[in-house]
This record gives C-alpha cells, sequence and structure tokens, in this order.
C-alpha cells in the first residue's frame, strides 16, 4: 500500500522536469544509471512491491535503460536481502549477489535500452519540447513527503533477521513504534505541506491509536487504518491531495488485478516459503545439483517465475542448499529470484509491452545462467 502512494506522489508531486533531469533520454548515461541502481538499492521491496514506483518514473519521462535498472535495482540490491545472504548462506555467496546485481541492472538496462535506442531516441526528442514550469512548493517539502512515505514501507515490511540478537534484531522487534513515529510525522506533513485540514489529520490520528491499543496484538490493524484514514481525508480534499488519491487509485487498478492473478497462480505451482504447491520441493533440488548449464538455467527460470516476498529467498535457497543444490544454481536464483515473478511479469507487460518484457525477462535468466556458472566453476 506504501508503494502505490509513493508512485502518487512520483505522478503529482516530483515534477516532470526533475524525472527527465536525472533519467530522461537526455540524462548523463553515468548519473541515470547511477541514480536507478542507488535509488533501487535503498528500497527492501519485493519484485511486486517496486511495480507501482517503476510505473510511477517510467509514466513521468524516464528513459527505458534507467527505468529497467530502477526496476531490477529494487528488489535486486535489497541492502537488508545482501546483509542476511552473507550472514546465513556465506560471505562469498553475498558479495558475488551484491557484484552480480550491481553489474545486472546496469548491464540490463544498457542492453534494453540499446535494442529500443530508435524508440528512445524519438521519446527522447519528444522530450526536448518539455518546458519545466516553475514549482510553486519548495523541494525540501517533496522530499520530506516522499521520504517519510520511503521509510515507512521500509519499516512496515522490516522482515524478520536470522539472528536473534543485533540492531537488525532490534529493528523487527520494534519496527510498529517506528512506523508509528513515521506516520505522526506523515500527519504533520499532510497539515503542514499538503494543507489538509487540521482537525481532519488529529481526528484520524486519534482512531490509529485507539486501533493500536484495541489491537495491541495485531499491529496491522492500526496500519490499515491508517491507509483508510489517509484515503478518506484525501478523498475530501480538492486539489492535490485530491490528485494525489487520484493518480494512487490509477496505480492500483492497473496493477493489483494483475499482481492478484499472478501470486495465485505462482502459490499453486511452487508454493512460499511455509509450503510447497503443485511442483514437489524435492523435483527442484534434484534438478539443481551440481553446476551444470541445465542445472544453472533451471535455477533462473526456477526464481523467474516462483514469486518471493522480501528477505523469503534467503530461507528458501538455505533450505534447498541443504537438500543438495549447488552454489552456482544458488547465485542464479539469488539473482533471477527476487527481480522477476509471474505477477510482476503481467504487470511489467502492461506498462512497456509483450516484446520488452520478453527480452527483459531473457535479459535476466541468461545473464543469472552464467553468473551462475561462473560462480560455480570459482568455487
Amino acid at each position: 500500500m506504501p508503494a502505490f502512494f509513493i508512485a502518487g506522489v512520483i505522478s503529482v508531486f516530483v515534477s516532470q522536469g526533475s524525472v527527465l533531469k536525472f533519467l530522461g533520454g537526455k540524462a548523463n548515461k553515468w548519473m541515470a544509471y547511477l541514480v536507478a541502481s542507488v535509488a533501487g538499492s535503498i528500497l527492501a521491496v519485493c519484485s511486486c512491491t517496486i511495480l507501482p514506483l517503476f510505473s510511477g518514473i517510467h509514466k513521468r519521462g524516464a528513459g527505458l535503460g534507467p527505468a529497467i535498472a530502477f526496476l531490477y535495482s529494487g528488489p535486486g540490491i535489497n541492502i537488508l536481502a545482501i546483509i542476511l545472504t552473507a550472514r546465513i548462506l556465506g560471505f562469498e555467496l553475498g558479495i558475488a549477489r551484491i557484484i552480480g546485481a550491481v553489474v545486472f541492472s546496469i548491464v540490463i538496462g544498457l542492453i534494453m535500452s540499446l535494442i529500443y535506442s530508435k524508440e528512445e531516441r524519438e521519446r527522447a526528442n519528444r522530450q526536448m519540447d518539455f518546458r519545466e514550469l516553475p514549482s510553486e512548493r519548495p523541494m525540501w517539502h517533496t522530499s520530506f513527503h516522499f521520504f517519510v512515505l520511503v521509510l515507512i514501507l521500509v519499516f512496515a515490511n522490516w522482515g524478520r533477521p536470522g539472528s536473534g540478537e543485533g540492531p537488525f534484531y532490534w529493528l523487527w522487534v520494534n519496527k510498529w513504534y517506528i512506523t508509528a513515529g513515521l506516520g505522526l510525522l506523515l500527519a504533520y506533513s499532510l497539515i503542514r505541506i499538503l494543507r489538509i485540514k487540521w482537525i481532519y489529520v488529529i481526528l484520524s490520528v486519534f482512531l490509529v491509536a485507539v486501533s493500536g491499543f484495541i489491537f495491541r496484538g495485531n499491529q496491522a490493524i492500526p496500519f490499515v487504518v491508517a491507509v483508510i484514514a489517509l484515503i478518506l481525508m484525501t478523498l475530501f480534499t480538492e486539489g492535490e491531495p485530491g490528485e494525489w488519491l487520484y493518480e494512487t487509485w490509477g496505480f492500483a487498478k492497473q496493477i493489483l488485478p494483475l499482481l492478484g492473478a499472478g501470486i495465485l497462480i505462482a502459490g499453486i505451482l511452487l508454493g512460499t516459503a511455509d509450503g510447497e504447491g503443485l511442483i514437489p520441493d524435492k523435483w527442484v533440488s534434484s534438478l539443481v545439483g551440481g553446476n551444470s548449464l541445465f542445472s544453472n538455467f533451471f535455477a533462473s527460470i526456477f526464481g523467474a517465475f516462483m514469486y518471493f516476498a522480501t528477505l523469503t529467498e534467503v530461507p528458501i535457497i538455505e533450505g534447498l542448499i541443504r537438500n543438495g543444490m549447488g552454489q552456482g544454481p544458488a547465485l542464479a536464483l539469488l539473482l533471477a529470484g527476487p527481480a522477476l515473478s509471474i505477477p510482476n511479469m503481467l504487470v511489467i507487460r502492461s506498462i512497456i509491452g509483450t516484446k520488452k518484457t520478453i527480452v527483459y525477462i531473457i535479459l535476466v535468466s541468461v545473464m543469472a545462467t552464467i553468473s551462475g556458472m561462473i560462480y560455480g566453476v570459482l568455487q
């Protein structure tokens, strides 16, 4: 849910000129890919949560290459997942994952941009006619509102680390207290920056606090109450708050139906972290042993079609390794799995079209296979 509201912020509050300056077709290539990869890596998101954000920057005019780099880097270079990989699966595999993911995001973006260079040049030429209007809102207003939402997204989805101690475990234990504090900052932003009536905001904060007290054993309920309150506040406020809700709803209508269908299919066929699907886990384990071309390719394809929630790929691969999975296929699965899934593919197709989606899937799968084979040989 926070991801949809963040996408709405990009569409309404982030000027098109800002997106074009850093990620557009005429932007400095190195700067564009650096911004795209770094912006994606700070988000602890899965292959589905990144979709509304990808749709948002693409809609605002980001070049295909940087947009694809952002699409991959969000779930692929997830800093939390990298740390968890190194601690549970081994330091070497963690380093291999971060190197592979950084290279992947840039190389795949560059290849996509090269393949569709003619189309991208035409798009860039159309952007040259765009003249940015001066913003009436200071930059810090937009940045404050945007990053508060990003932090809410990060901490509300903070996964439990493998260790029962340390700073990451402390953050997980206190994730909802941190999210609540960020909610107060959001309340300030709604009053000070979006000019929503303070009585609406104060009433909403009160209702969230009461629900948190009543449902102390289920912290997700106050979060849902907060989302409903935010929807109602923006619904009954004219101007930019109403436009924000309209754009957020547009992303939700485009993405949620495909997302739900894709997750259902992936769950039925391949299962989740809590259990196997119609395809038994033993079959998978028997197919990804060793370091052959087939085992690496199968691992990348299996990862591409299975849905991994944030951080769940690590315990799944840990179990597969215990059942005989090779180190090369493990890396191939780490590089392909978090960045792709059936619901992810369905939504990407609705944004950039069938041909580009197929090319993206092929590039991720092939590069993951090659990386797995190289890593397996080095081991």
